[in-house]
């Protein structure tokens, strides 16, 4: 996959924040003494929860963990927590971590009563803690990149250009987060070969998801991660290998004061029944193994020679008029969504021709179970009419006022506010996508813009959006050039 944006200013603004490394891992020092001191001071166990009505759960905020998607909360751990918050009778609270150093603190001072946040089980950790039966077993892995025409090698040909055995860690460059428990891995992995391997500590605030995403873009070559989260990333990016363990198996669990034994002894029989269903297989695949975007595609049922680029052209050129747009645009769309199925679902649980999310679905009249194409088209254009409506307040030109609109119809209104806000606040122009906004929900995943005051959503996989935006305007523009196009919209 080949990323257009700059990424001069994507290293110059990673950089920055390791510039204040010594500040950020002095802090990390300093939390963690604190933090090992810490024990529970009130006694606040599943019965007083129960009595509340709500369980309240601290998470991270990530692809793994929690996030809000096209208006819809998501994630492994929430999806898990949420099940087992009905299980007992109560609501599931969630509360984002501004700061993972400082976790355990506000779970032993009785602010939360749980922590999901793919933490690791350790001795360290285990001190301060009890944790449920683990959920699942990962290892450490070496994320790469595949070399470059990958796709036409055998395995064994591509396996001879990876790195496929730790000795040949010698020498490279691996960036983690030195407050994480794969710096402390690669020092002794260090030892174990005999060799250096020249471990580059990135702050804090540069999280897991960020170092893949780098090694993804070529920024850098390595970094390493849980192989759960490991997993989902790759089916955002199909250059990754995250073959290559570093360690052993290791328990992701989820931890709870150490004086609360019935809160222990629920989770441990929920999840242990839990772990033999149907349904708790059909979840994991849902984050850790379901590709999460439908590529560069242009369809099937292009014809040069006939202009045609669904069995549906008719249908979507009578539903382009409502909201004003070229049929190709809205095809493009459609394409991007859902290859022109019907039928479509997707891992988020969107459903349909153009992959309305169930309360998105429901609020427009739309059963998405058994809809067809056109039921789908009036309720997706009906969509876009409201989402225009907005934008159309703030962004007068049509042209500009479309990719707000496709972006928001990808990620959820709430996102592109948001970046748009923070284009504001860091002196770019609120009301252009290209280099402003869009430069601003690729940030959406940084913790250090994710977690200012003025973001309301948090974390965003903004990749996706910038690159669902520009795909479907470059599908859109190699549609106008076949024969017989329209061309009441040039939108560049």
């Amino acid at each position: 996959m080949t990323f257009a944006y700059n990424r001069n200013k994507i290293i110059f603004s990673l950089f920055i924040t390791i510039g204040i490394v010594c500040i950020s891992l002095s802090r990390l020092s300093n939390k963690q003494n604190t933090q090992s001191s810490l024990v529970p001071t009130h006694t606040y166990d599943l019965s007083e929860i129960k009595k509340r009505g709500k369980i309240i759960a601290l998470t991270d905020n990530s692809s793994t963990s929690f996030y809000i998607y096209k208006g819809d909360s998501l994630g492994y751990e929430y999806e898990q927590l949420r099940l087992f918050a009905k299980s007992i009778g109560v609501e599931l609270q969630m509360v984002i971590a501004k700061n993972l150093d400082t976790i355990f603190n506000q779970l032993n001072g009785c602010e939360v009563d749980i922590l999901a946040a793919n933490l690791t089980v350790t001795q360290e950790r285990s001190a301060l803690v009890d944790f449920s039966s683990p959920f699942i077993l990962a290892q450490q892995v070496l994320v790469q990149r595949k070399p470059d025409g990958w796709e036409n090698m055998s395995v064994k040909e591509r396996d001879n250009k990876l790195i496929r055995s730790t000795v040949d860690l010698s020498g490279k460059k691996i960036f983690v987060r030195k407050g994480s428990s794969f710096y402390s891995r690669l020092k002794s992995l260090s030892e174990e070969i005999g060799e250096k391997i020249i471990v580059i500590e990135a702050p804090g605030e540069v999280n897991t998801e960020q170092l893949i995403s780098m090694v993804a873009n070529g920024q850098i070559d390595y970094t390493i991660a849980d192989e759960n989260v490991a997993l989902n990333n790759q089916t955002y990016f199909s250059n990754l290998d995250v073959e290559t363990p570093i360690s052993f198996p290791q328990k992701i669990a989820w931890a709870i004061r150490k004086n609360s034994p019935e809160l222990l002894n629920a989770l441990n029989v929920w999840l242990d029944e839990r772990k033999r269903t149907e349904e708790n297989a059909a979840l994991y695949a849902k984050y850790f193994k379901k590709k999460k975007s439908h590529g560069n595609g242009i369809g099937k049922y292009i014809s040069h020679s006939g202009g045609i680029i669904s069995e549906y052209d008719d249908l979507i050129k009578t539903y382009s008029k409502k909201i004003d747009w070229d049929w190709q645009l809205l095809a493009s769309l459609i394409y991007q969504e859902s290859h022109f199925s019907p039928t479509a679902r997707s891992w988020s649980g969107a459903n349909g021709f153009m992959q309305l999310i169930p309360s998105t679905a429901k609020h427009y009249g739309l059963d998405t179970i058994d809809a067809t194409a056109e039921q789908s088209l009036k309720a997706g254009t009906s969509f876009i009419v409201d989402l225009d409506r907005y934008w159309k307040k703030y962004i007068p030109d049509k042209k500009e006022r479309i990719k707000f609109v496709l972006a928001s119809y990808n990620a959820g209104l709430g996102h592109v506010i948001d970046s748009r806000n923070l284009a504001g606040k860091y002196g770019k122009n609120k009301n252009v996508w290209n280099g402003n906004v869009e430069n601003m929900i690729l940030q959406k995943s940084n913790p250090f813009f994710y977690n200012d005051p003025i973001v309301k959503c948090g974390y965003c996989r903004g990749q996706e959006t910038y690159l669902y935006v520009k795909e479907i305007l470059n599908r859109y523009h190699h549609y106008k050039t076949m024969p017989e196009a329209s061309a009441s919209i040039a939108c560049k």
